[in-house]
């Protein structure tokens, strides 16, 4: 499931692997506040990490080294420094693009963590940054942020993902009884299911297409060597013990 962020894509869909159950793809518009408030593992929205971002923001300050070009950002919300690292081997391909000063450019890049203790603070290492010179561009990010955290409240509830990240309390719970949120959410599915021969397995894919059938067969098969759930009328039907 993709949404067209102007030049980018927001992408809600989960890329699960076996460590990876909520890293998500795509580029995720943000505003600069988004970054500085986020957690220390990373840009999550519903339930899903993004490892790439893009934001619109006023370039307050331009401070150039021999190994990186330092853009100090500012939009209505928060200020930041992000970094274009310099490849000191290969100086011919160093073009760095041209930003004026107190005017609007466009950042791709990734979250990192700065310092220790106290003075940790977010930065963004650039992926690329362009000159800004459509005001339409810096609406339209507005909007691509709206969108975003719009449509991925709307996966995320087909999914059965409730809130960013996930209530306390359904992380409480999950953590109690040594599930992942994937699992939980499965496990919640087959316990509300109104049936005498529980839900099949199509009934679940159905339920949750953002999981793959294989991922499904490991999340049952896990839940039902630990004695949550067993198979019922046949080895597609699932029931929970309690």
């Amino acid at each position: 499931m993709n949404f067209s962020t102007g030049s980018d894509t927001f992408n809600p869909r989960s890329a699960r692997g076996a460590n990876d159950e909520h890293k998500s793809e795509g580029v995720l518009p943000v505003m600069l506040r988004h970054i500085q408030e986020s957690p220390e593992e990373g840009i999550e929205l519903f339930g899903y990490q993004y490892a790439t971002v893009t934001f619109v923001a006023i370039v307050r300050q331009i401070v150039q080294t021999p190994t990186k070009v330092t853009y100090r950002m500012e939009d209505h919300t928060a200020q930041l420094d992000a970094h274009r690292w310099i490849d000191e081997e290969h100086p011919d391909q160093n073009d760095i693009p041209v930003v004026r000063i107190n005017s609007y450019a466009r950042v791709v890049g990734s979250v990192r963590n700065e310092g220790k203790g106290s003075d940790r603070v977010k930065a963004v290492m650039i992926f690329k940054i362009s000159q800004v010179d459509s005001p339409n561009e810096i609406t339209t990010h507005l909007l691509e942020v709206l969108n975003a955290r719009y449509k991925g409240e709307e996966y995320a509830k087909k999914a059965g993902i409730s809130g960013i990240g996930g209530s306390r309390e359904e992380i409480a719970e999950a953590n109690s009884m040594g599930l992942s949120r994937a699992q939980m959410v499965v496990y919640k599915a087959i316990k509300h299911h109104i049936s005498d021969i529980g839900i099949s397995r199509e009934e679940l894919q159905a339920k949750f297409p953002h999981i793959s059938p294989t991922e499904m067969t490991r999340i049952i098969d896990e839940m039902i060597q630990e004695g949550l759930v067993y198979t019922s009328a046949d080895v597609d039907h699932f029931l929970c013990v309690t």
